[in-house]
């Protein structure tokens, strides 16, 4: 509707709905929704969010598609693990395992379970199968992907940022000149401390965790990966990730990192550059 109203000659503005909110009187209704929508068009301080092209919104949506895939593969390893609880079959985290311990349970010489339940385990198994050839597809695709795409290449180059990463903030940002700083693109995706201030005194809480939450999500398992490797490299980075875990819980360094990871990708984004680690002093 946005595209189809700009092709038509109108200055087209989105807003989130939450900024919305505190321009409604009342009850709620259409006729006081449209007032509080104009109301807050006219501030000058409101932000608006640019239009999607549709190879962004195409993007986000294969990254949707595959993350709902993610989660009927979870929820469905959760569910082998807990019909072999039941039957006194303890098996250990991680996929490898499960999949070893299916394997010796369907050989046709364990008798661990009953026939049927032999012939359910080897149906689920087919399903996970059936689900890891999706998800390893889209991977694939988002590799490609991402291959083609400047911004993405330019994101990758970040530790802790790839193909999945790169082409999910791709599409989600589309021009970095939206934001003013890579600051705000952190707080855009929730990544900045929460200020709570009472009595004159601020304090910094948790995130705020606004925006899109899967970009947050894929944001900080990335960081979380890249954390060992940038603690032990002697750059500037490293050294500020390093103080800042002598101080911190690795979780919340791990965020942190994740926010600067957010901070970075602007910047190579907004001036078309290439990461390039510098040096500690």
């Amino acid at each position: 509707m946005g595209r189809a109203l700009a092709a038509a000659g109108h200055e087209v503005r989105l807003m989130s709905p939450e900024y919305v909110r505190p321009y409604v009187k009342a009850q709620k209704n259409d006729e006081r929704d449209a007032e509080a929508i104009a109301e807050a068009a006219t501030r000058p301080t409101m932000r608006f969010v640019t239009l999607k092209s549709e190879e962004q919104l195409d993007m986000q949506s294969l990254h949707r598609v595959r993350d709902r895939l993610v989660g009927e593969r979870t929820a469905l390893m959760n569910q082998i693990r807990s019909l072999l609880l039941e039957r006194g079959i303890v098996v250990p985290q991680g996929k490898a395992r499960l999949a070893t311990a299916l394997s010796s349970l369907l050989d046709e010489e364990a008798k661990a379970l009953a026939p049927r339940m032999l012939t359910l385990m080897a149906d689920l198994r087919d399903q996970w199968r059936m689900l890891n050839e999706r998800i390893l597809a889209f991977d694939a695709e988002f590799a490609e992907a991402a291959k083609a795409d400047q911004g993405a290449r330019r994101l990758m180059s970040i530790p802790g940022i790839g193909p999945l990463n790169a082409t999910a903030l791709s599409a989600a940002i589309g021009d970095a000149a939206t934001f003013a700083r890579g600051r705000d693109l952190a707080a855009w995706l929730g990544l900045v401390p929460r200020k709570v201030t009472t009595g004159g005194k601020p304090k910094l809480v948790g995130i705020t965790k606004r925006g899109s939450k899967y970009l947050r999500k894929m944001l900080i398992q990335g960081a979380r990966a890249a954390l060992p490797v940038i603690r032990a490299s002697h750059t500037r980075l490293g050294a500020w990730l390093r103080g800042l875990l002598a101080r911190a819980h690795v979780n919340t360094a791990a965020v942190a990192l994740a926010g600067k990871m957010a901070r970075i990708a602007w910047a190579l984004l907004r001036h078309e550059q290439v990461y390039s680690a510098a040096p500690a002093a």
